[in-house]
């Protein structure tokens, strides 16, 4: 096999040159993250500890990986390896939100460990997120592995007492998958029958299908024990498919005496060439890190030649399951950033609309808006009609103890008006605060309608929710400040007692008062016509009127016009400010959310229903990738 070096070289190209495609294919769905919803062709590296698989993926890869006794791979270490015609070797290492180029090998090593030390922490646990190694060169050859941690049974210091049942765990989640090939290495100096990485091997393949035996370690069996290792390399043991292959990589000696690993490989070829035993597998193509790597290569490819068919079901299968699936969920943001901004502008309109209409009409989701403001209103007037009587008493008690109390200079049946404007001030100044509880009583319906059409609108997006539901509490805050002042004013302003005679002259015509000073007021055309010479309230009928005992009745006739002022224009103030105004601000500042915004953060959704259907968005867009890749490239 290896006596025309140059032949097998350029057969090993055009072999390659026939077969990149598929495995470039394999990587480009890995790359999409495909293999997140069916098994992609792969082969994964199992072992017990210190079996020698660090060794052998170095013999492929050509760069140093971390190696010692104990655990050393602690992280699903992702090995891409790709052939180039000539050009620098170059790596990337990726892993979560991590991504880092080296055009350096010799600190690979160093990457990795500060990769499972960031994902595994610094002890001697293990991680199942994957690390990933992509290796440029002309030196290597098309291939992909993943290697997974040592097997170990008894735990050492710092590692969790069922470590053993983790790294299993996380084995049998890669080799269980059909579309797998098992890569067991195993030591030649050990009994085959007793190692845990075939074992599990043939619990997942118990007909070895799927399961290809690496033998490491030659040089290190007991003299006498050669022909024990060819019966398993012949398949006499454990019989397995795709059978047995063994090679000798550098140990730990050459790597302290600074072999490097071209010289390694051609040792290992002196040393089966030269080997009494099994000089004969290496002619063969059982023996060797080149056949090593010439069989995974075939391996592969025939696994996803055979897999190509299925994986194509899988894929439409999948994708047909998924479109039906998501159709059980309503319209969510897209998925592209470009499109989030039109769709908030959509949802915030929507919720625009629906805060204009509440304004507008009162119109809300369960009941109108002005079925809970009447009955504050209502409140607001029956106080104002209760205090009448109170404001009555009040001043017929003033009247009763004048003389003694109240009266000045004055003489006597004259009357101070001061003393009479001191009781409406004194009695106009205590309603503004129930005028203040009724403000924060409307506020209190209008800030909790507001939020419950936010809420009702923007329930998906708990961001956009949390800042609307802020929006609307400083908006009314701020409403409320300019109600308050506004009320405040007004209440002051009725405390100047002052009303237009004729509106208070009216009032009197209505009332008994004329007839109870004897005074007739049934003809009231020059009223009517504005002729105040003819009015019965001339100087001659005020005069009559001005007696004491009729005060209380005309100062009454008076705060009927104070009750008809309050009793609208509060309730009118409090409606336009914290209704109309703030629906108003309300508006303008949502649609201003578009602005300068994290569009991404902003329409995130945290409910298990909107996270159901983002993951069917991105699984769908994977699989569509996938089934576009496969149709272009076969």
């Amino acid at each position: 096999f290896f006596s025309d070096p140059e032949s097998h070289g350029t057969f090993h190209n055009h072999f390659m040159e026939s077969v990149r495609p598929l495995i470039e294919l394999i990587d480009s769905l890995r790359l999409i993250g495909i293999d997140e919803d069916i098994g992609l062709p792969s082969i994964a590296v199992v072992g017990d500890q210190s079996s020698g698989k660090s060794s052998v993926l170095e013999a492929l890869s050509g760069i140093a990986l971390p190696r010692g006794s104990g655990m050393v791979t602690r992280c699903p270490l992702e090995l891409k390896l790709q052939k180039i015609k000539k050009g620098p070797w170059s790596g990337t290492i990726s892993y979560r939100d991590n991504k880092e180029t080296v055009h350096d090998p010799l600190k690979v090593d160093h990457l990795v460990r500060e990769a499972q030390n960031k994902l595994a922490g610094n002890t001697v646990g293990i991680c199942e997120d994957l690390i990933t190694l992509e290796i440029s060169s002309p030196d290597v050859c098309d291939l992909t592995l993943i290697d997974l941690p040592g097997i170990t049974r008894v735990p050492v210091h710092g590692q969790p007492e069922d470590i053993g049942d983790q790294i299993k765990t996380l084995i049998e989640k890669f080799i269980s998958k059909r579309e797998t090939i098992i890569l067991v290495v195993v030591p030649c100096n050990t009994d085959i029958a007793t190692t845990e990485a075939l074992r599990m091997a043939q619990d997942v393949d118990p007909e070895g299908h799927r399961t290809l035996a690496i033998l490491t370690k030659p040089d290190l069996i007991d003299r006498g024990a050669e022909t024990d290792v060819l019966n398993i390399v012949q398949g006499k043991v454990i019989p397995l498919s795709k059978g047995y292959i063994i090679v000798r990589c550098r140990g730990q000696s050459d790597i302290n005496n600074k072999i490097p690993l071209e010289k390694a490989k051609q040792t290992e070829i002196k040393f089966f060439r030269n080997h009494r035993y099994f000089s004969f597998l290496l002619n063969d193509g059982r023996a060797s890190t080149q056949c090593l790597a010439d069989k995974l290569t075939k391996e592969l490819v025939d696994h996803i030649k055979k897999s190509l068919p299925y994986l194509t079901e899988q894929i439409q299968t999948r994708l047909l399951n998924v479109q039906r699936e998501l159709k059980n969920y309503e319209q969510g943001p897209p998925m592209e950033e470009e499109l989030m901004g039109p769709f908030l502008s959509s949802i915030t309109m929507e919720f625009s609309d629906l805060i204009n209409e509440l304004s507008r009409t009162g119109h809300s989701k369960h009941k109108n808006i002005y079925t809970l403001l009447r009955p504050v209103f209502q409140t607001w007037d029956m106080h104002l009609r209760e205090t009448q009587v109170l404001f009555t008493e009040k001043v017929k008690e003033m009247i009763e103890k004048y003389n003694e109390m109240h009266r000045c200079r004055e003489l006597l049946t004259f009357n101070d008006f001061c003393e009479y404007e001191r009781v409406i001030k004194d009695h106009v100044a205590d309603l503004q605060d129930p005028a203040m509880t009724l403000m924060k009583q409307v506020r209190e319906i209008v800030q909790n309608e507001f939020k419950v059409v936010g809420d009702s609108s923007f329930e998906r997006y708990p961001q956009l929710k949390y800042i609307v539901s802020n929006l609307i509490n400083d908006i009314q805050s701020k409403q409320e400040t300019k109600v308050e002042k506004r009320i405040k004013e007004f209440i002051y302003m009725e405390q100047l007692v002052f009303t237009q005679d004729k509106v208070l002259q009216q009032k009197l015509n209505e009332s008994v008062i004329p007839k109870a000073a004897g005074l007739d007021t049934s003809d009231d055309t020059h009223y009517e016509n504005g002729d105040d010479d003819d009015n019965i309230f001339n100087s001659e009928g005020c005069a009559l009127l001005d007696t004491r005992n009729l005060t209380p009745d005309k100062l009454f006739l008076y705060y009927k016009i104070v009750y008809q002022r309050l009793t609208d224009y509060v309730p009118m103030l409090v409606t336009l400010f914290l209704l109309k105004d703030s629906a108003k601000i309300l508006r303008q500042q949502t649609m201003e959310l578009r602005i300068e915004a994290d569009l991404v953060k902003l329409l995130s959704e945290e409910s298990e229903r909107g996270c159901k259907r983002a993951d069917l968005k991105q699984r769908l867009e994977r699989l569509t990738q996938a089934q576009d890749l496969i149709s272009s490239r076969l």
